[in-house]
C-alpha cells in the first residue's frame, strides 16, 4: 500500500495546478482558494482509498501520454478537460471490472487504456479484495458523479467531437461520403430536362403519382435540337407551353408538328423550394390522343418522306359565283390539282392578298373536307385581322414588327403541322404570302455561310425556303399537300429578282398578276397569257382541254390588255364556266360554217 501510495504521490506531483483542481473538484474535496499544489497532492493523497490508488494505478499510462503532450503543446483549458477526463475513465473500467453487475458510465475508451486496464486486472482484483463495503460504496459514488458532471459539460460545451481520435476519424468518413451523395441526390431530384451535355443521362421518364396534381393541356408539338415543347397558345412560343422530354417522344414516336392532348404536372411552390422544377414550363407526364388517335394507333402512320409523290390528278374547283371572276380566271387559265406547288407572281398593289383571300374562300366553300391553312410572314397587322375575319380557315400569322426569328418558326411548324396531316390521309391547301419575305428572313436568322449570291442573299438561306415549298406533293394511295405561295417582282430589289429565280423552276403552277392592268384598275390583273398549269390535261376533262386549247390560242394573238379585257366581258355575260365553255364551242362552230 505504501508502494502504491508513493507512486500515486509522484504521478499527482507531476501535474499542473488545474490539473489538481479539476481531480479535486471530480471527488468532491473544498480546498481554499488559495490552496498550493502541494496542499492538493496532500488532500488528495489522503482521501485516497485504495479504489482510487488502484485508479492511479491503472491510469499510469494515460498520465505519461498526458505529461508529453502538456509539455509539446500548450493548449486552451477545453484540452486539459479532455485529458482529465482520459484519467476518469480507465478508473471506472477498472471499478466495473470488480463490480460486473453495476452499470457502465464511462462514454469513450482508448485501445491504450483498455489493454493497461486488461493487463492490471488481477492487482486491481487482489487489492480490491482488502476494501470495506463503505469504501467500495464511496469509491463508486465519487467517479459516478465525476463522470456525470462531465458528460454534463461536454453536451452543453459541444465538445464531444474532441475525446475519441477514432471516433472523430468515423466522422470524418461520414461527412466525406454526405457529400459524394449529395450531389447524385440533387440529379435524382430533378425531373428530366437536365442540361444539354448530360440530357441523356439525367432525362429521366416523367410520371405522374398519386400525390400530384395534373392539368389537362392541348397543343402543336415544337422540337428544336434536343429541346421539345407543346405549343398551347398557336405557333410562337408562349407563356403557358408544356415541356416534353426526350423519353416522352421516343415512347410515344412524336414528331414535329403533331396535335398531342395529354396532361401536365403543376408545379408547386413547396417543389420550386425544394429545387426540383428545372424548367419553367410544366413537364407533360401522361399523353391521351395524337393527331386525334390513340397513341397505339399513331404509332402505325407512315413518314412523310417515304410516300409516293404523284402529278396532281384531283382539281379543286374554285369557281363559286357569277361575279367571282378571278376564281373563274383561275380555273381556266392555271387550273390548282390538289397536290399543286404554286406560284402566284406579282408586283406591288398588282392585287396578289385579294386574290388570296378569294382562293381561300372558295377551297373553304367548295371543298370543306379540306384542311385549309393561311400562312402569313411578315405582313401588315390589319391584314392579319381581315384574313382572320373572312377566311374559314386556320390562320397562322408572324407581322413585319416580330423578329425574323419568328417568321421562320412559324412557317417551319406550319409545313409540319400539314405533313403530319397527310400521314392520316387528309387532304391539306397552305397559302403562303410570302414566299419572298420568308426567304428574306431566313437570310437574316440563318448562320453566314460565307457564300453569299448577288443582291446580298446567302446561298445556305435559300434551302429552308426550297424544304418549305418542295413539300407540296400529291400522295399515292390519299393524301395531298397543296401549296400556293406568292412570290414578289419589279420591286427594284435585287434581291427579290433572285430569290424568284431561284424558285421560278420549282412550282408546276403559275399565275402572274401585271402591274399594267392594275395600274388601269383592271382587276383581277391577271396576264392570261404568262399564266399556266403543268401537266392541266390530267386536270381537264377531254372535251374541256380541247376548247381551253382553243381558247388560249385565240388569246395568244392578243397582247395583256385585249386579252384580259376580252375574257372578261365574255365571263361577265355568262353565269358558269361551263356555259361559257359553250359559248366559246358555239363561235368555233360559227367561225368553221
Amino acid at each position: 500500500m505504501s508502494e502504491t501510495s508513493t507512486k500515486t504521490s509522484g504521478s499527482l506531483a507531476s501535474k499542473l495546478l488545474p490539473e489538481l483542481k479539476q481531480i479535486a473538484a471530480s471527488m468532491g474535496i473544498k480546498m481554499p482558494p488559495k490552496s498550493r499544489k502541494a496542499d492538493y497532492v496532500a488532500a488528495i493523497s489522503q482521501a485516497g482509498s485504495a479504489a482510487k490508488s488502484t485508479s492511479s494505478q491503472e491510469a499510469a499510462a494515460p498520465s505519461r501520454e498526458r505529461r508529453s503532450k502538456a509539455q509539446t503543446s500548450a493548449k486552451s483549458s477545453d484540452k486539459i478537460s479532455t485529458q482529465n477526463d482520459e484519467q476518469a475513465t480507465p478508473a471506472a473500467e477498472g471499478t466495473e471490472n470488480i463490480f460486473g453487475d453495476l452499470p457502465r458510465r464511462s462514454r469513450n475508451r482508448n485501445r491504450s487504456a483498455d489493454r493497461d486496464g486488461v493487463e492490471r486486472r488481477p492487482r486491481v482484483r487482489r487489492e480490491a479484495e482488502e476494501l470495506s463495503a463503505q469504501d467500495k460504496q464511496a469509491a463508486l459514488e465519487a467517479l459516478g458523479e465525476a463522470a456525470e458532471r462531465r458528460a454534463a459539460e461536454q453536451q452543453r460545451d459541444g465538445e464531444g467531437d474532441d475525446e475519441n481520435p477514432r471516433r472523430n476519424r468515423n466522422r470524418r468518413e461520414r461527412n466525406r461520403n454526405n457529400r459524394r451523395e449529395n450531389p447524385r441526390n440533387r440529379n435524382n431530384r430533378r425531373d428530366g430536362a437536365p442540361n444539354n451535355a448530360r440530357a441523356d443521362i439525367v432525362d429521366v421518364e416523367d410520371e405522374a403519382t398519386d400525390e400530384e396534381v395534373l392539368i389537362p393541356v392541348a397543343g402543336i408539338l415544337d422540337i428544336s435540337g434536343t429541346n421539345a415543347y407543346l405549343r398551347t397558345g398557336g405557333y410562337l412560343p408562349g407563356k403557358n407551353d408544356a415541356y416534353v422530354s426526350q423519353q416522352i417522344i421516343k415512347k410515344f414516336g412524336l414528331r414535329r408538328g403533331d396535335a398531342v392532348a395529354g396532361a401536365v404536372r403543376s408545379v408547386t411552390e413547396a417543389s420550386v423550394r425544394r429545387g426540383q422544377r428545372q424548367h419553367k414550363y410544366n413537364p407533360l407526364v401522361e399523353v391521351t390522343a395524337i393527331n386525334g388517335l390513340s397513341p397505339e394507333e399513331s404509332a402505325k402512320r407512315p413518314e412523310f418522306n417515304k410516300l409516293t409523290p404523284l402529278y396532281p390528278q384531283d382539281m379543286l374547283r374554285m369557281e363559286t359565283t357569277q361575279n367571282a371572276l378571278t376564281t373563274r380566271i383561275v380555273d381556266l387559265v392555271a387550273p390548282i390539282g390538289k397536290g399543286q406547288r404554286g406560284l402566284i407572281v406579282s408586283p406591288p398593289k398588282a392585287g396578289k392578298t385579294v386574290v388570296m383571300q378569294q382562293l381561300a374562300m372558295a377551297i373553304a366553300k367548295n371543298d370543306p373536307n379540306v384542311h385549309l391553312m393561311v400562312v402569313l410572314v411578315d405582313e401588315r397587322p390589319e391584314e392579319v385581322t381581315d384574313m382572320q375575319r373572312l377566311v374559314k380557315g386556320e390562320v397562322i400569322a408572324s407581322t413585319f414588327d416580330r423578329p425574323a426569328t419568328d417568321h421562320t418558326i412559324v412557317a417551319e411548324l406550319a409545313v409540319e403541322r400539314a405533313k403530319r396531316l397527310v400521314e392520316l390521309g387528309q387532304d391539306v391547301v397552305i397559302l403562303l404570302d410570302s414566299l419572298t419575305r420568308l426567304s428574306r428572313a431566313y437570310n437574316l436568322a440563318a448562320p453566314a455561310s460565307g457564300r453569299i449570291l448577288s443582291g446580298g442573299v446567302d446561298a445556305a438561306a435559300l434551302y429552308p425556303p426550297k424544304k418549305f415549298f418542295g413539300a407540296a406533293r400529291n400522295i399515292e394511295n390519299g393524301g395531298s399537300l397543296t401549296i400556293i405561295a406568292s412570290a414578289l417582282v419589279e420591286t427594284g430589289s435585287k434581291m427579290d429578282e433572285v430569290i424568284f429565280e431561284e424558285f421560278k423552276g420549282t412550282g408546276n403552277m403559275e399565275l402572274r398578276l401585271s402591274r399594267q392592268l392594275a395600274d388601269r384598275r383592271i382587276f383581277p390583273a391577271v396576264d392570261i397569257n404568262a399564266s399556266g398549269t403543268r401537266r392541266e390535261e390530267q386536270l381537264f376533262s377531254n372535251e374541256e382541254l380541247q376548247i381551253v386549247w382553243h381558247l388560249r390560242r385565240a388569246l395568244g394573238t392578243l397582247d395583256v390588255q385585249e386579252a384580259s379585257d376580252y375574257l372578261l366581258n365574255r365571263l361577265r355575260k355568262t353565269e358558269s364556266n361551263k356555259e361559257f365553255l359553250v359559248s366559246i364551242v358555239r363561235g368555233m362552230q360559227n367561225n368553221a360554217e
